[in-house]
């Protein structure tokens, strides 16, 4: 029994080591029979990014009046509700509803101060009233008096001489006392206008206040300005703003009306390829929520500066690219996949850039049993241009073959590359240079509005040195 295990256990074992070598060697075999021909032809050299649909234009849906709600000191708000992103809305339909506690809050205390200043001008009215009956009463008192003192003066013409001068000092005195209470009364009655009137502007001024809280309250109930499909905004993470979303008094905007029968697409170019990406350039455009659906489009807008997106240490550039179809089934937010034709290059040589090798700056492919030198041109992601070494349907291997390094190296004519570094230098010599950037140098805004690059160090001398300055003058 144990022998016939053992037996057992043999013959599995062999079949396994078999089964090892087997594929091994085959794979082996793969590996040098890997090859490739060379093709000629158009070399079509491009960028590749992923970038998303966005409508050319569209109409922005805004909340409540921006200077309304800096005067009710209210600086954001929040959606209490919003209908879900792409429904369609005819004009005048609802489309969102903003939270309103905060601006009722500030209605009921505006609506007790309008209470408090209508009480104010009642009080006001009632002490003017009898400041002003109590002064009319004393001037009717007064002339009564005045009549009273004529009538003595009349009488005192049988008096003595002292005697009737008292008794006109007496009516002298009284005139002089009822002009001045005329005066005064004057003057109270002035008084009393203008007391009303201030009471009055403050009544008007709290309860205009308060008219304008109830007509923002209604700019709370959000609707639609024209028919179209509601496209939620996106804040400054790139997230879209529904429900709960924060909107500032100074943005406005809570969603928007795309137009989409014209569409671009917004992607994001990585600062290596952002060289080669012009305005004009022609593109492919493909929507990965219906593969093989491409259509053609063109750059249209490129970013001079670039930035940073979130979660991502990469530097990027901002790319517009128009979309030249229209199609229905273009929708905003939807992603795409751009190919960006940066340059075309008629009839040459070209093959997997994976055939090329690099040893000690000289480029050579594996070919019938040697190394053969190249000279490259242009390239793509997946393609090089062979400017001289190889022949069209020349077959080159893919990878290294087995031995490959025992290979004799075939070196092209000494004519042939001092003919092509001639070319790439007169092609350096005719491209103009750009400014070397220095460690540590910033961009900022110039007096004129243009981009300047500066240095730090020398801002702060010069800040410093001004400081100096006005420091002597004050001394």
């Amino acid at each position: 029994m144990k022998r016939k295990n053992v037996i057992t256990l043999a013959i599995s074992l062999l079949v396994f080591i078999a089964v090892i070598w087997y594929f091994s060697s085959s794979s082996e075999g793969e590996v040098e029979t890997i090859k490739t021909k060379v093709k000629q032809g158009e070399f079509v050299i491009d960028v590749t990014t992923t970038g998303e649909l966005e409508a050319r234009s569209s109409e922005k849906i805004t909340g409540p009046n921006p200077m309304e709600l800096r005067n009710a000191r209210i600086w954001q708000y929040r959606i209490e509700d919003i209908v879900p992103n792409g429904t369609v809305v005819d004009s005048g339909d609802w489309v969102a509803t903003l939270d309103r506690s905060d601006l009722e809050n500030k209605i009921k205390d505006q609506e007790l101060e309008v209470e408090k200043f209508q009480t104010q001008f009642t009080k006001t009215q009632l002490d003017t009233t009898m400041t002003l009956r109590s002064a009319r009463d004393e001037l009717v008192n007064l002339k009564f008096t005045l009549e009273d003192k004529k009538i003595v003066v009349d009488q005192s013409i049988y008096e003595p001489p002292a005697t009737q001068r008292q008794v006109k000092l007496d009516l002298e005195k009284t005139k002089r006392t009822y002009n001045q209470t005329q005066k005064n009364y004057s003057l109270k009655l002035e008084k009393a206008r203008a007391d009303m009137k201030e009471v009055k502007a403050n009544l008007a001024k709290a309860q205009r206040k308060l008219d304008e809280f109830k007509q923002l309250k209604s700019e709370f109930v959000i609707k639609a300005p024209k028919a179209g499909m509601v496209n939620y905004k996106r804040g400054y993470d790139g997230k879209k703003q529904g429900v709960g979303a924060q909107i500032s008094a100074w943005d406005n905007v809570v969603a928007t009306l795309p137009n989409l029968s014209a569409m671009n697409s917004k992607t994001y170019v990585n600062e290596i390829d952002i060289s080669k990406v012009a305005v004009g350039q022609k593109a492919e455009v493909e929507v990965d929520a219906f593969p093989g659906k491409h259509f053609s489009g063109e750059v249209f807008e490129v970013a001079n500066m670039g930035e940073q997106l979130p979660n991502s240490n990469a530097k990027v550039f901002e790319v517009i690219i128009h979309i030249n179809e229209f199609d229905s089934i273009l929708r905003p937010s939807m992603t795409t996949k751009n190919r960006i034709i940066t340059n075309t290059i008629a009839n040459v040589l070209y093959l997997p850039i994976e055939c090329v090798h690099v040893d000690d700056s000289i480029s050579y492919v594996y070919k019938d049993g040697e190394k053969q030198q190249v000279i490259t041109g242009e390239s793509n992601d997946n393609e090089i241009v062979i400017n001289a070494g190889l022949k069209k349907d020349d077959e080159v291997y893919l990878v290294a073959p087995k031995d490959a390094a025992k290979w004799k190296m075939v070196t092209l004519p000494e004519k042939v590359i001092a003919k092509y570094k001639a070319k790439q230098d007169s092609a350096k010599a005719a491209t103009p240079e750009k400014p070397e950037k220095k460690s540590g140098m910033i961009k900022i805004k110039g007096p004129d509005g243009k981009i300047i690059t500066v240095d730090p160090a020398k801002m702060k001398k010069r800040g410093g040195h001004k400081k100096g300055k006005r420091h002597s003058n004050k001394k």
